[in-house]
């Protein structure tokens, strides 16, 4: 008799799909992207390029928690984005 716990586990699928499924589901939302230096942009990402090089329109620039400028379009560099994050439901 196999109890449950002696059986092989599955494979677990992941919950929201590919981190590519993620950020093709991304464009045209609010996102925060993090770089390097600790500061985030919020803003409306515009494009997203497979370099993770970013643009953003109606960015806004915050520094250990403070809004510190806000910019039109704003272009960051791949290689300076730690991450992405949705600030809306996808």
């Amino acid at each position: 008799m196999d109890s449950p716990a002696s059986q092989p586990d599955e494979p677990q699928q992941p919950v929201a799909g590919s981190p590519s499924d993620f950020l093709k589901n991304i464009v045209g939302k609010k996102v925060k992207v993090r770089i390097g230096s600790g500061i985030d942009y919020h803003g409306l990402l515009t494009c997203l390029d497979g370099y993770m090089n970013v643009a953003l329109e109606d960015t806004e620039e915050w520094a250990n928690g403070r809004l510190t400028a806000k910019y039109g379009d704003t272009f960051l560099r791949g290689n300076n984005v730690l991450y992405i994050s949705a600030l809306e439901d996808l």
